[in-house]
Protein backbone atom coordinates (compact mmCIF):
# COMPACT_ATOMS: atom_id res chain seq x y z
CA UNK A 1 0.00 0.00 0.00
CA UNK A 2 1.09 3.97 -0.90
CA UNK A 3 2.47 5.77 2.10
CA UNK A 4 1.33 8.34 -0.07
CA UNK A 5 -2.33 7.69 1.11
CA UNK A 6 -1.70 8.14 5.35
CA UNK A 7 -1.69 12.14 4.12
CA UNK A 8 -4.80 13.32 3.80
CA UNK A 9 -5.00 16.12 1.01
CA UNK A 10 -5.16 20.05 1.97
CA UNK A 11 -8.19 21.64 -0.01
CA UNK A 12 -7.38 25.41 0.50
CA UNK A 13 -9.49 27.79 0.03
CA UNK A 14 -11.92 28.76 -2.56
CA UNK A 15 -11.56 25.33 -4.30
CA UNK A 16 -13.71 22.64 -3.95
CA UNK A 17 -13.46 18.93 -4.85
CA UNK A 18 -17.19 16.51 -6.32
CA UNK A 19 -16.20 12.88 -7.58
CA UNK A 20 -19.54 11.98 -10.10
CA UNK A 21 -19.46 8.42 -11.74
CA UNK A 22 -15.59 7.93 -11.32
CA UNK A 23 -15.08 11.73 -12.03
CA UNK A 24 -12.73 13.91 -10.47
CA UNK A 25 -13.79 17.43 -10.92
CA UNK A 26 -11.69 20.26 -8.80
CA UNK A 27 -12.93 24.30 -9.15
CA UNK A 28 -10.75 26.58 -7.72
CA UNK A 29 -9.55 30.05 -8.43
CA UNK A 30 -7.19 29.21 -12.04
CA UNK A 31 -10.07 27.08 -13.62
CA UNK A 32 -11.63 23.36 -13.41
CA UNK A 33 -10.11 20.57 -14.04
CA UNK A 34 -12.04 17.07 -14.52
CA UNK A 35 -10.48 13.93 -14.83
CA UNK A 36 -12.01 10.31 -15.38
CA UNK A 37 -10.75 7.45 -12.78
CA UNK A 38 -10.90 3.84 -12.09
CA UNK A 39 -12.52 4.35 -8.18
CA UNK A 40 -14.12 1.03 -8.07
CA UNK A 41 -12.56 -0.39 -4.89
CA UNK A 42 -10.96 3.53 -3.75
CA UNK A 43 -12.92 5.41 -0.97
CA UNK A 44 -12.64 9.32 -1.44
CA UNK A 45 -13.77 11.08 1.50
CA UNK A 46 -13.66 14.68 2.15
CA UNK A 47 -13.39 15.92 5.54
CA UNK A 48 -13.08 19.69 6.89
CA UNK A 49 -11.19 20.72 3.98
CA UNK A 50 -9.03 17.19 3.75
CA UNK A 51 -9.57 14.54 1.16
CA UNK A 52 -8.87 11.07 2.39
CA UNK A 53 -8.06 8.29 0.10
CA UNK A 54 -8.77 4.77 1.03
CA UNK A 55 -9.85 0.95 0.05
CA UNK A 56 -13.65 0.56 0.00
CA UNK A 57 -14.36 -2.09 2.88
CA UNK A 58 -16.20 -4.05 0.49
CA UNK A 59 -14.31 -7.63 -0.07
CA UNK A 60 -12.03 -7.74 -2.99
CA UNK A 61 -12.52 -10.91 -5.33
CA UNK A 62 -8.58 -12.10 -5.40
CA UNK A 63 -5.13 -11.20 -4.66
CA UNK A 64 -4.37 -9.89 -8.20
CA UNK A 65 -7.30 -7.24 -7.98
CA UNK A 66 -6.00 -6.53 -4.46
CA UNK A 67 -2.77 -5.80 -5.10
CA UNK A 68 -3.68 -3.63 -7.89
CA UNK A 69 -5.88 -1.22 -5.94
CA UNK A 70 -2.77 -0.90 -3.82
CA UNK A 71 -1.19 0.48 -6.67
CA UNK A 72 -3.92 2.69 -7.34
CA UNK A 73 -4.12 4.12 -4.25
CA UNK A 74 -0.78 6.15 -4.53
CA UNK A 75 -1.60 7.27 -8.33
CA UNK A 76 -5.52 8.28 -7.28
CA UNK A 77 -3.75 10.29 -4.31
CA UNK A 78 -0.96 11.71 -6.71
CA UNK A 79 -3.78 12.75 -9.36
CA UNK A 80 -6.08 13.94 -7.28
CA UNK A 81 -3.36 16.33 -5.28
CA UNK A 82 -2.08 17.44 -8.75
CA UNK A 83 -5.10 18.76 -9.60
CA UNK A 84 -5.67 20.64 -6.53
CA UNK A 85 -1.98 22.61 -7.04
CA UNK A 86 -2.87 22.99 -10.61
CA UNK A 87 -6.50 25.12 -9.99
CA UNK A 88 -4.48 26.58 -7.22
CA UNK A 89 -0.69 27.45 -8.25
CA UNK A 90 -1.01 26.58 -11.88
CA UNK A 91 2.27 24.57 -13.61
CA UNK A 92 5.50 25.78 -15.51
CA UNK A 93 7.91 24.40 -17.85
CA UNK A 94 10.76 26.41 -19.39
CA UNK A 95 12.15 25.39 -22.23
CA UNK A 96 15.25 26.65 -24.08
CA UNK A 97 16.23 27.00 -27.49
CA UNK A 98 20.16 26.61 -28.51
CA UNK A 99 21.84 26.73 -31.69
CA UNK A 100 23.57 29.66 -33.71
CA UNK A 101 20.88 31.36 -35.53
CA UNK A 102 17.52 29.23 -33.92
CA UNK A 103 14.91 31.57 -32.28
CA UNK A 104 11.36 31.25 -31.13
CA UNK A 105 8.78 34.47 -31.97
CA UNK A 106 5.46 34.47 -30.47
CA UNK A 107 2.85 33.99 -33.24
CA UNK A 108 -1.22 34.61 -31.81
CA UNK A 109 -1.52 32.72 -29.31
CA UNK A 110 0.94 29.56 -31.04
CA UNK A 111 4.89 29.83 -31.30
CA UNK A 112 6.82 29.67 -34.44
CA UNK A 113 10.21 27.86 -34.14
CA UNK A 114 13.31 28.37 -36.86
CA UNK A 115 15.42 25.65 -36.03
CA UNK A 116 17.34 24.90 -38.82
CA UNK A 117 14.53 23.01 -41.14
CA UNK A 118 14.29 25.04 -44.33
CA UNK A 119 10.95 25.90 -43.05
CA UNK A 120 9.67 27.70 -39.77
CA UNK A 121 7.62 25.08 -37.32
CA UNK A 122 4.60 26.80 -36.60
CA UNK A 123 3.27 24.92 -32.72
CA UNK A 124 -0.64 25.70 -31.64
CA UNK A 125 -1.01 24.55 -28.09
CA UNK A 126 -4.49 22.74 -26.97
CA UNK A 127 -7.09 24.87 -25.25
CA UNK A 128 -6.34 25.42 -21.59
CA UNK A 129 -2.22 25.62 -22.34
CA UNK A 130 -0.83 29.16 -22.52
CA UNK A 131 2.58 29.86 -24.47
CA UNK A 132 4.84 33.06 -23.74
CA UNK A 133 8.34 33.84 -25.46
CA UNK A 134 10.72 35.55 -23.60
CA UNK A 135 13.76 37.01 -25.73
CA UNK A 136 14.01 34.80 -28.83
CA UNK A 137 15.63 31.84 -27.15
CA UNK A 138 12.72 30.81 -24.16
CA UNK A 139 9.82 29.37 -24.42
CA UNK A 140 7.25 28.97 -20.96
CA UNK A 141 4.86 26.37 -20.85
CA UNK A 142 1.84 27.45 -18.37
CA UNK A 143 -1.34 25.62 -17.56
CA UNK A 144 -3.66 24.20 -14.24
CA UNK A 145 -3.30 19.95 -16.13
CA UNK A 146 0.23 19.19 -15.16
CA UNK A 147 -0.59 16.48 -17.49
CA UNK A 148 -1.39 18.81 -20.34
CA UNK A 149 1.56 21.09 -19.37
CA UNK A 150 4.77 18.61 -19.38
CA UNK A 151 2.86 16.93 -22.86
CA UNK A 152 2.85 20.26 -24.65
CA UNK A 153 6.50 20.49 -23.51
CA UNK A 154 7.75 17.36 -24.71
CA UNK A 155 6.16 18.19 -28.01
CA UNK A 156 7.99 21.39 -28.47
CA UNK A 157 11.32 19.77 -27.25
CA UNK A 158 10.59 17.04 -30.00
CA UNK A 159 10.98 19.02 -32.98
CA UNK A 160 14.59 19.24 -32.32
CA UNK A 161 16.06 17.15 -29.68
CA UNK A 162 19.11 18.32 -27.74
CA UNK A 163 22.11 16.91 -29.91
CA UNK A 164 24.54 14.84 -27.77
CA UNK A 165 27.78 16.04 -29.28
CA UNK A 166 27.23 19.95 -29.49
CA UNK A 167 24.50 20.20 -27.23
CA UNK A 168 21.93 22.13 -29.78
CA UNK A 169 18.55 21.63 -29.91
CA UNK A 170 15.30 22.48 -27.96
CA UNK A 171 15.92 21.30 -23.94
CA UNK A 172 14.34 22.00 -20.48
CA UNK A 173 15.71 24.45 -18.63
CA UNK A 174 16.73 22.29 -15.98
CA UNK A 175 18.09 19.43 -18.26
CA UNK A 176 21.86 18.77 -17.66
CA UNK A 177 22.88 17.79 -21.07
CA UNK A 178 26.11 15.04 -20.74
CA UNK A 179 27.73 15.97 -24.10
CA UNK A 180 29.88 13.01 -25.97
CA UNK A 181 33.40 13.60 -26.92
CA UNK A 182 34.07 13.88 -30.46
CA UNK A 183 36.13 10.87 -32.75
CA UNK A 184 38.72 13.42 -33.90
CA UNK A 185 42.07 12.26 -35.15
CA UNK A 186 41.08 8.92 -34.47
CA UNK A 187 42.20 6.54 -37.34
CA UNK A 188 41.06 3.37 -38.43
CA UNK A 189 43.83 0.38 -38.12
Amino acid sequence: MSKLIKKPILLPKNTTLEIKDNEVIVNGPKGKISKKLNLNYINVEIKENNVYISKKNESIPNKKIDRFVNKLLGTVWSIINSMVKGVNEGFRKELLVVGLGWKVNQKDKGIELLVGYSHPVIYYPPEGIALKVEGNQKIIVEGIDKELVGQVAANIRSFRKPDSYKGKGIRYADEELVLKESKKGAKGK
